[in-house]
């Protein structure tokens, strides 16, 4: 003998009340399971080695020596070369009278 489809759909809600479940008879795709799932970010991070021995690192730790950064240096380098020539990033405008929107031209 079978069961109606109402029976047993009152039956899964009451079992969904009682177990503290989400009630979805059409098995309608919602992202619960994701949801519930442990978060996996320790777990990630924890595969990658720690960085150690950086510059910034060396230079904290060992501050009586000179820790030379190259890819520093060449970038401070390109930077006086830059402003030599006259490239540089522009000044910022501290007031109104300052910047070109605010002025008047006549």
């Amino acid at each position: 003998m079978a069961v109606a489809r109402e029976r047993v759909l009152e039956l899964m809600k009451t079992q969904c009340r009682v177990f503290n479940t989400t009630f979805n008879p059409n098995g309608v795709r919602m992202g619960s399971r994701i949801l519930h799932e442990r978060l996996k970010g320790d777990a990630v991070a924890s595969y990658y080695p720690p960085r150690i021995g950086t510059i910034k690192q060396l230079r904290s730790l060992y501050p009586e020596h000179t820790v030379i950064d190259e890819k520093e240096e060449d970038w401070v380098e390109h930077l006086t070369i830059a402003k030599s020539r006259g490239k540089e990033n522009p000044k910022k405008k501290r007031t109104a009278a300052e910047s070109k929107k605010f002025s008047k031209k006549r």
